[in-house]
């Protein structure tokens, strides 16, 4: 008969189980040698039926003195005196249960709590070689369960342990990677698009904020264009055209809604949109397209052309049908002001001075075929094309460098890609069976600049954003969007974002309000997991979801190709001879708004 991986002594025990609370039980240790085997995060193992035994992770551990009345041996009950005593305690956090067979297979491990332990159970510690044989389980129930495993690191309780998560639930249910500046973010990051650029139909959008991904030599690399491309036209440039935006956007970026005039404005530009994305349409030879038009139809149109007919409506003069009857202007025509005429002065000045901004260039002057009916084809396969690598470039990872962008209009901008990626995914063809649609993952690296937690104090370019995004989290799954959202500070990033997301991979945090955040996330029988936050080792994360077997600490693999994104060592360079900088040459880039 198989006997598993545990033969424990009855000697071994830490102690029994005094209470039972759901997930959560209160373990009595009557013997102080004994106390010293709990630790805080260590596994404990609690046989609840023949060859089923019940896993834990140790959260708390006490040791509380206590007096006890006795009564000395012939003296009257009023002159009691007190005996020192010890009442030793373990909480400890149900979260699997460890089967010896399970139909066929032998060694199974399941995060399912079938049973609850009874009264007065020995509960044993798992360690030396018990901890090495159940890693291992873990490590071949996770590698088993995916085609493709993800391997992440290696167990922080068995470092010869391989530590893999399940990629599909991963991304499927959305995932936050959050830790401190420093603590391995990137790192982590970087380790899974290696991964993903192994599989040869891999879909993923790296929204890269800083240029830290841009030494990944194995993906596809875009940036948003800057003043430089606009002399030189370089294939790796993307420029989204004015009339990629949508109406809201728009109103984000243009209209003051402080200002009395707010209204009109508002309506002169959705009128003058719609006039002039009709005309489009028309000229193009397209009248199936006005079946189904908005204002949001994304047709391409000349900025040029949107801002003659505002004009036209801020100077419009109306022929009263009469005539002067005297005067220099005697039988001329008499006309009256327009319903908007000098209403919009203050607003096309707004327009006008972006359009003139070359900071703003890949909105306001894309290149010509950008103009064209087919070049939202192009976007398109660039954001979302995958396939098989070429020259070890796999073109289905795709890193897109917004670091040129404004930070006055970086909301609006990501949250524009990120509504593209939807929406062309929401109307693709599901197929037959509603499995046509190729997935997409959308990596939010530094996610608090645009996806802030205040939605009401936050201004109206980053309402539009959050709308995009806080879409593609409710309802992304459904289409294959995937959300990886990565922060520094959780506690700035949209709660009803990182709500929804089944995968938590935190890192070291050491400030108590992005803790408490985390805590907020996760079931309350995990919540002491979370206390290690701050003592966490670079590289080291604590990992907690539907993706994971085992809701533990795992040292978090380094990637092959590292990003650009350590932190310069200050008091060593001082300390080195000093490399000639050429702070002319910087000044002049800065002038240009250009590095090349």
């Amino acid at each position: 008969m198989y006997m598993g991986i545990f033969a424990f002594k009855e000697d071994q025990s830490l102690g029994e189980v005094r209470s039972v609370e759901t997930s959560r039980i209160t373990i009595r240790v009557t013997d102080g040698q004994r106390l010293q085997k709990a630790r805080v995060g260590r596994l404990v193992a609690i046989q609840s039926m023949g060859d089923e035994w019940l896993i834990g992770i140790i959260e708390r551990v006490w040791r509380h003195p206590v007096e006890l009345p006795t009564l000395n041996e012939g003296e009257v009950p009023k002159d009691l005196t007190t005996i020192q005593q010890e009442e030793n305690g373990v909480a400890v956090s149900l979260v699997g249960t460890y089967r010896e067979r399970d139909g066929e297979r032998k060694d199974t491990f399941t995060r399912a709590v079938f049973s609850l332990p009874e009264i007065n159970r020995l509960v044993f510690p798992i360690e030396e070689k018990s901890l090495e044989d159940f890693m291992g389980i873990l490590s071949a129930t996770s590698k088993s369960e995916a085609i493709t495993p993800l391997k992440v690191g290696t167990y922080t309780l068995d470092g010869k342990a391989t530590a893999y998560i399940d990629g599909d639930k991963l991304f499927q249910r959305h995932a936050a990677l959050l830790g401190s500046t420093g603590s391995g973010k990137s790192f982590t990051v970087a380790s899974i698009l290696e991964q993903a650029a192994e599989l040869p139909h891999a879909n993923m959008i790296v929204l890269d904020l800083h240029g830290e991904y841009s030494s990944m030599d194995f993906a596809a690399h875009y940036r948003i264009a800057g003043i430089g491309d606009l002399k030189v036209k370089k294939d790796n440039a993307i420029f989204l055209p004015f009339w990629l935006l949508t109406y809201d956007e728009m109103q984000s970026v243009f209209v003051d809604r402080s200002g009395d005039n707010a209204p009109n404005q508002a309506l002169a530009l959705m009128d003058s949109v719609i006039e002039t994305k009709r005309a489009v349409i028309t000229a193009l030879g397209k009248p199936e397209l006005l079946e189904g038009f908005t204002v949001d139809t994304p047709v391409p149109y000349k900025i040029q052309d949107l801002v003659a007919s505002l004009d036209a409506k801020n100077e419009e003069a109306i022929d009263t049908g009469e005539s002067y009857a005297s005067g220099p202007r005697k039988g001329q025509p008499k006309t009256e002001k327009g319903p908007l005429t000098g209403k919009l002065s203050r607003f096309l000045i707004r327009l006008k001075t972006k359009m003139n901004d070359r900071r703003y260039a890949f909105m306001y002057s894309a290149p010509a075929e950008y103009d064209t009916y087919e070049s939202l084809h192009d976007l398109a396969i660039k954001l979302m094309g995958s396939g098989t690598a070429k020259d070890g470039v796999n073109s289905g990872i795709k890193i897109i460098d917004f670091s040129e962008v404004p930070s006055d209009i970086l909301p609006v901008v990501v949250g524009l890609v990120a509504r593209l990626v939807y929406q062309i995914q929401f109307w693709s063809d599901p197929g037959k069976d509603g499995d046509a649609r190729h997935p997409v993952v959308i990596v939010c690296d530094e996610a608090h600049l645009y996806l802030p937690s205040q939605a009401a104090s936050a201004g109206p370019l980053e309402r539009r954003a959050l709308e995009n995004f806080e879409r593609i989290a409710k309802e992304g799954r459904k289409y294959g969007v995937g959300l990886m959202v990565v922060s520094q500070r959780p506690s700035d990033v949209s709660t009803t974002i990182l709500s929804q997301c089944s995968n938590i991979i935190s890192l070291r945090l050491a400030n108590k309000t992005d803790q408490a955040v985390v805590r907020q996330l996760l079931p309350e029988s995990l919540e002491g997991l979370m206390e290690v936050l701050p003592t966490l080792d670079v590289g080291e994360a604590v990992v907690v979801g539907d993706a994971t077997l085992l809701p533990t600490r795992i040292k978090m693999s380094k990637p092959k190709c590292e990003p650009r994104s350590a932190t310069i060592p200050f008091w060593y360079r001082w300390a080195r001879p000093k490399a000639p900088v050429d702070l002319a040459a910087a000044v002049e880039n800065m002038r240009r708004q250009s590095r090349d």
